[in-house]
């Protein structure tokens, strides 16, 4: 009976306390941030590497996106610029994938629509089919999966660029290859992007539960940059401080 009573209370608690914690993100964030867990960071570099791309955290050199130049679904440019500053998921499909492009694509409108708001997050889906997924393709894929130009971009370009970014930015496939007719990526892979280029995580886009946790690790991912509302306290008790200083100096002169 008690092991009943315990297993009925850890059913109600736990969906309880994942809602508080996330339906009161901006208070957890602002009073605990510190003690939250934190996401790893993939590709450590030795410290006098000479990469090009790379980013300090915690004392540790690590590997950073390298800068890249594709076009979205709206014939718009889209570069390491578009990234900077965001937080971002990235995958890699074709359109006429019959098998696990669609699952994944139908995953990503689950992150689309949970942060469709949120300026901070971006999605970028990369074709590996740049001959036939032109703008126009990739546009009229966008719009079964009802892909918003401002929040989800589905980029083609050059294929040799794209591929070599897949290897060697994103790190989906240990598969050797030089993105020639021959070359192939297919991976289910989705990989979170931190605000400095640096890989948080990866994620099986086919698996329902996968993106639940990566939908979870966004949300961590936020809490440790500062929010625009703490930020906002934390000037208006600066401006309070200076305020009464200053009347307190009045009263001395």
């Amino acid at each position: 009976m008690k092991s009943k009573l315990l297993g009925l209370l850890i059913a109600v608690l736990v969906p309880v306390v994942f809602f508080l914690f996330f339906d009161h993100y901006d208070y957890f964030q602002a009073q605990g941030r510190k003690n939250l867990p934190k996401l790893p960071r993939y590709g450590a570099l030795d410290a006098n590497s000479s990469q090009p791309n790379k980013a300090f955290a915690n004392d540790t050199l690590w590997h950073t996106v390298p800068d890249f130049e594709f076009t979205d679904q709206s014939g718009s440019p889209v570069n390491k610029q578009t990234v900077n500053g965001k937080i971002y998921v990235t995958d890699f499909f074709f359109t006429t994938c019959p098998g696990i492009c669609r699952r994944m694509s139908s995953q990503l409108q689950r992150v689309q629509k949970e942060y469709l708001t949120d300026p901070d997050i971006l999605i970028l889906s990369h074709t590996v089919d740049p001959e036939r997924d032109s703008v126009p393709v990739l546009n009229a894929y966008a719009g079964q999966y009802n892909a918003n130009p401002g929040k989800w971009k589905l980029l083609t370009g050059k294929k040799t660029e794209i591929y070599d970014i897949a290897r060697n930015g994103y790190f989906v496939t240990a598969k050797e290859g030089d993105g020639g007719p021959k070359d192939f990526i297919h991976t289910e892979k989705f990989v979170l992007i931190d605000k400095t280029g640096i890989i948080r995580g990866f994620y099986d886009g086919t698996d329902s539960l996968s993106v639940n946790k990566l939908l979870t690790d966004i949300k961590l991912l936020k809490l440790e940059y500062p929010m625009k509302k703490e930020n906002e306290m934390v000037l208006d008790r600066q401006r309070s401080a200076a305020a009464a200083e200053a009347a307190k100096e009045k009263e001395r002169n």
